[in-house]
């Protein structure tokens, strides 16, 4: 009888272990990412853009926001915030405090589901089939976060907004043109508000979405911009060692859920993000994660 008892009281064990480590060490566990993107001309002195994505930020995270605040000591010339940015009524505050001196550089921001819609409990194993978008077209109509509050608070303090927006920024030495869409995965992108070819006299163009959706990565790119960035996926959130990611709640492939990869011609960078919904609080194989990318000259 004894014998028979230890095998699922092992496995029980076991997966109260893995969770305990997913839930507690790894989803503490801030990781920087750093990569070159080369889509300045040749003699451009480099620039340095902080990506950051994600936080789902609770008055709770203390953690997180001094991880955050401390990103500042890279001295970015650029902070960009691909939305989730909160996931709690009364988040804006702590996440500004978090932002602190990053307040003060040149920023652009858009919009996640998540900035909008407060988050609910969902069978996680459920994305493997299916995206959580329907979720919203069913269910949830109405924003019940302080999504509004949120756009006024960084753009008070001088960010742009970029939900379906075209904007520009002096980036260090460079005219930086941006384009930007609101959420995909709740339909709020419309990108036939900023359709059109870039500008040639910005010296790089930045395409700016939540959600890496390919019919939205197709546009960008065919329109000339040279690096696209996103979040939303978490970067599978869970994976699988020597597998990856399990799923990627949206369009795009799996090998591309997180990282810097190519799209027809432009280069993309999808976001791993800070955080996670408080209603599934672990990562697995897959750390929190802010990116410093550093713009500097095309090779030949």
């Amino acid at each position: 009888m004894r014998k028979l008892h230890a095998v699922p009281l092992g496995v029980a064990a076991a997966g109260a272990a893995t969770f305990g480590y997913a839930s507690v060490v790894e989803r503490n566990w801030f990781r920087l990412r750093r990569f070159d993107v080369p889509v300045l001309e040749e003699g451009r002195p480099p620039v340095k853009v902080l990506h950051i994505s994600d936080a789902h930020l609770t008055p709770g995270r203390k953690r997180l926001m001094r991880w955050v605040r401390s990103l500042d000591a890279l001295d970015p010339d650029l902070v960009v915030n691909t939305g989730d940015t909160i996931s709690h009524p009364d988040a804006i505050g702590p996440f500004l405090d978090a932002l602190g001196p990053l307040l003060d550089r040149p920023g652009v921001f858009v919009y996640g589901s998540n900035d909008l819609y407060s988050p609910v409990l969902r069978n996680p194993l459920r994305y493997i089939w299916r995206t959580s978008q329907k979720d919203y077209k069913r269910r949830r109509r109405i924003p019940d976060l302080p999504y509004r509050e949120l756009g006024a608070a960084l753009s008070a303090a001088g960010w742009l907004e970029l939900n379906n927006r075209i904007g520009r920024l002096k980036v260090g030495p460079l005219d930086v043109e941006f384009g930007g869409i609101d959420d995909s995965h709740i339909n709020r992108d419309r990108y036939d508000q900023i359709a059109g070819p870039v500008d040639p006299r910005a010296d790089v163009h930045i395409g700016v979405m939540h959600s890496p959706e390919p019919r939205n990565l197709d546009r960008f790119a065919a329109d000339g911009y040279d690096l696209l960035l996103a979040g939303h996926t978490h970067g599978g959130q869970v994976c699988v060692p020597f597998y990856g990611a399990l799923a990627t709640n949206c369009g795009i492939d799996r090998p591309r859920v997180k990282g810097l990869h190519r799209h027809n011609g432009a280069w993309l960078h999808v976001s791993a993000g800070l955080g996670t919904s408080p209603k599934a609080p672990f990562r697995f194989c897959c750390p929190p994660e802010a990116t410093l990318l550093t713009l500097v000259p095309r090779t030949s």
